[in-house]
């Protein structure tokens, strides 16, 4: 038996819950060692992964992991909220009792840990001195080595973190088991694996991974389902899966702040991470902050606030090169420390490659593995299948990215400026399109979707819905969490104006993209920021205002007129057969505020007058 008190005493954790939550779960999973862990440990910890194969070389200061190849994602379908009380069951929580839950993943993990070394990693979810500090400290318990050295990335990671709360039991209780991986039973009826947030008493319980977001436990089941819950809690604060970057203009000194919320590859991180097109890179400067997360809260000054509660970046590697993302490649070079997961690797020469990387893959594939670890040589001839996942994941800090804020450590967080949604859309939505009404500007994010791709599902044309970008993330009913967002936002006397944009519109016979995107994406985002000061008036349309083409700085940008009018109109019809599919998304969500409703209806009836 592992001594935990003694433990505990050396690693100078103090705090009498955080022992007395470590004895306990100790006593459940049985591990045959306990330490605690500090960001100091990572060269340590970092030497011993390799030593034991759990990491390998990628060059000097990073480092590449390889998952078991059925663990690669999240699972929405074993991915659960829970709490005592069933009034927040939504159509997309995946809700449980909370009693029942805690018991059958307490008895799946019973005796998980026998022979391994049981981490505790203590963390904090926000920067120190945050106003939402006490939604932010976690301890999480893994009996993954790659897990811990993930964390340290993406957390701020150190005792003090516990010792030092205003009230020592406020701290997300946080407990993660790897479980057997080759017999779990993985997409089977007989499925061992549950990701449980047991929301109304802040714990988490993950059993059957050791991936991304069921395994990095302060990410999205701390840092979005569990402060979901306590946001609307303590009805204090949002939680959402934004991305949040500043905007400067370097001739006037002003400083702009959007966050915004984007389904699967709709653009967020490439967003998140861009730089100033080169013809505007003289008098603008874009500043990261975040490309997956923030938190969102009024100050006493009547502004929305936010804080991008992460210490790293957990991006997809799959697309990421020098034109799309040259930032996300900048903060992953030699020394970063970063970890690649999932990608093709080259244990001879130490190198990493993903699709998308480079226009072809190496030439000369001696010595290549694709992610499953199979030699790249040993395949048949026509087999083209991806040599790395397409969920290929690279972990940095944030200080690796170049551009990123000087302020992104603030603890009262930045003024945002606007709010954005943004959905992968071929027709209908145009560039950008500002909303100056609260009630209408949620009831865009509720309506937010990505287009469904495939004609054959008969869904040509019609969005698969992510409400915010938050469909696998909410904690409690939708009905409840748009009245939280106009409560919330409501509270401020200088409220953010609201905007959705949309880069992919394509031309209906040849199929290009209208819109270059990626950099030249900030001017629709600068055209905002004068819209908002008054600067500009734009064209007002049904469903909300457009910029005019004298207002876009086009500088340095040659668009063919045809698809400028394209970008910068609203096709009636498309819209009108958007609000029925609309009106039957929303009928999923019992008891949905009133003003939602209005707003639907508003909207409506200007695109029926309209000509």
């Amino acid at each position: 038996m592992v001594d935990v008190a003694k433990v505990l005493d050396e690693a100078g954790v103090n705090n009498p819950h955080v022992r007395e939550y470590v004895t306990y779960w100790a006593g459940i999973t049985e591990p045959a060692a306990i330490e605690v862990v500090n960001t100091s440990d990572d060269a340590r910890l970092v030497a011993e992964a390799l030593e034991a194969g759990e990491l390998f070389p990628a060059g000097e200061g990073r480092y590449y992991s390889r998952s078991y190849f059925k663990d690669t994602a999240r699972s929405e379908e074993r991915t659960i909220v829970a709490t005592s009380d069933e009034g927040d069951r939504g159509t997309y929580n995946n809700w449980r009792d909370a009693q029942e839950m805690t018991q059958a993943q307490t008895d799946r993990m019973r005796g998980q840990s026998r022979g391994k070394t049981m981490y505790v990693v203590p963390y904090l979810m926000a920067p120190p001195g945050s106003p939402l500090e006490p939604y932010a400290a976690g301890v999480e318990l893994t009996d993954n080595r790659p897990v811990v050295l993930h964390m340290i990335r993406m957390a701020r990671v150190d005792v003090a973190h516990l010792e030092n709360l205003e009230d020592p039991a406020t701290f997300v209780r946080a407990v993660h088991v790897t479980g057997d991986l080759e017999n779990l039973g993985q997409g089977t009826p007989e499925d061992q694996r549950y990701f449980v947030t047991v929301a109304d008493q802040r714990t988490i319980l993950h059993f059957g991974s050791s991936y991304g977001g069921n395994a990095l436990l302060g990410k999205i089941a701390h840092g979005l389902r569990q402060a979901c819950y306590d946001g609307r809690a303590s009805g204090r604060f949002l939680a959402e899966q934004f991305m949040l970057l500043g905007i400067v203009d370097k001739q006037t000194g002003a400083k702009y702040h959007i966050c915004g919320g984007f389904p699967s590859a709709s653009g967020k991180t490439n967003l998140a991470m861009t730089l100033a097109p080169d013809a505007l890179g003289d008098r603008y400067h874009v500043e990261f902050y975040g490309d997956d997360i923030a938190w969102l809260w009024v100050a006493d000054d009547g502004r929305v606030r936010a804080i991008n509660p992460e210490f790293g970046v957990f991006g997809v590697a799959k697309d990421t090169n020098a034109a799309t993302n040259p930032g996300a490649l900048d903060s992953i070079q030699p020394g970063s420390g970063a970890i690649f997961t999932n990608v093709a690797y080259n244990p001879q020469t130490e190198e990493v490659w993903w699709e998308g990387m480079t226009p072809e893959p190496p030439a000369d594939v001696t010595g290549w593995q694709d992610w499953k670890g199979e030699p790249i040589a040993d395949r048949a001839e026509r087999d083209d299948s991806p040599w790395a996942h397409p969920n290929s994941r690279f972990t940095t800090t944030l200080a690796n990215v170049p551009n990123v804020a000087e302020d992104f450590e603030a603890p009262q967080g930045v003024p945002i400026d606007a709010i954005i949604f943004g959905g992968r859309t071929r027709d209908r939505e145009p560039l950008v399109r500002a909303i100056t009404d609260l009630a209408e500007g949620v009831y865009d994010g509720l309506t937010l979707g990505a287009e469904a791709t495939f004609a054959a599902d008969g869904l040509d044309g019609q969005l698969r819905y992510d409400p915010m970008s938050m469909r696998p993330f909410m904690a409690y009913a939708e009905a409840d969490y748009a009245a939280h967002w106009l409560r919330i936002i409501g509270q401020a006397t200088d409220q953010p104006v609201f905007a959705h944009v949309n880069w992919f519109q394509r031309d209906a016979e040849d199929g290009h993209f209208l819109w270059p995107g990626y950099r030249e994406n900030l001017r629709p985002l600068l055209w905002l920021m004068q819209f908002r000061a008054g600067e500009v008036s734009g064209r007002p349309t049904p469903v909300g205002v457009v910029p005019t083409e004298e207002e876009l700085d086009l500088t340095g940008l040659d668009l063919p007129r045809e698809d400028l009018d394209r970008l910068l109109g609203i096709d009636l019809e498309r819209w009108r057969q958007e609000m029925g599919f609309r009106e039957e998304h929303l009928r999923q969500f019992e008891g949905l505020p009133e003003e939602i409703w209005e707003a639907h209806r508003r909207v409506a009836a200007a695109l029926e007058a309209a000509e």
